[in-house]
C-alpha cells in the first residue's frame, strides 16, 4: 500500500494539533488551578536565546495551517501577522489551524503533488516540491514546536505525558 500525500500532511498535521490542542487545555485547567499566571507561561522560554512558548504554539499553527495554504499558493514564509495572543489566544490559534487544516479535501491535496514551493526568508528563496517541503520542512518544524510547548507545560508542573504528545493514533489493518 502506497501513502498519499494526503496523509503524509493533512492526517500528520491533524494528529498533532489535535494533541496540542489536548494538552493546551490540561495544561490551563492545572496552571489555573494551581495559581499559575498564564502570562507567565505565555512569555516562558526553555532556555533564554529560544524563542517563547507563545511563538512555539504561533509555529504549530503556522507549519500546519501555513504550510498547506503555502503549498497552495506555491510560496512560504515564515510566521508573521499572528498578533501577540494570550493563553486563550494561542488555544484558539490551534483550533482556527485544525480547522483549515480540516477543511482540504484528499483531492485538493493530492492535487498539490509534484508542485513547485518556495520558502523565502528575506532575500534567500529555496525551491521544493510540495513533498518535500511538507516532509523536510514542515513536519520536522510542526514536531519541534509542538515538543518545545510540550516541554515548557511539563516544566510548570503540568501532568502531561507521551500519549498527550502523540494525540490520537491511527490504528487498524
Amino acid at each position: 500500500m502506497s501513502i498519499s500525500f494526503y496523509d503524509v500532511s493533512v492526517v500528520n498535521f491533524l494528529q498533532i494539533l489535535g494533541a496540542v490542542d489536548g494538552f493546551l487545555e490540561k495544561g490551563r485547567a492545572h496552571l489555573t488551578e494551581n495559581g499559575v499566571d498564564l502570562q507567565e507561561v505565555v512569555s516562558t522560554r526553555l532556555y533564554e536565546d529560544m524563542l517563547p512558548f507563545q511563538f512555539q504554539v504561533i509555529s504549530v499553527a503556522h507549519h500546519s495551517m501555513g504550510s498547506i495554504r503555502g503549498v497552495e499558493a506555491g510560496e512560504f514564509s515564515p510566521p508573521d501577522g499572528y498578533g501577540d495572543p494570550d493563553y486563550e489566544g494561542l488555544q484558539h490559534l490551534i483550533k482556527e489551524a485544525k480547522a483549515a487544516v480540516e477543511s482540504y479535501s484528499r483531492e485538493m491535496v493530492e492535487s498539490f503533488a509534484g508542485k513547485a514551493v518556495t520558502f523565502k526568508l528575506g532575500g534567500s528563496e529555496l525551491p521544493f516540491t510540495a513533498e518535500n517541503f511538507v516532509m523536510s520542512f514542515s513536519l520536522p518544524n510542526v514536531f519541534f514546536h509542538a515538543a518545545t510547548t510540550y516541554d515548557i507545560l511539563r516544566m510548570k508542573g503540568v501532568p502531561v505525558g507521551k500519549r498527550d504528545f502523540m494525540g490520537q493514533l491511527r490504528m487498524g489493518n
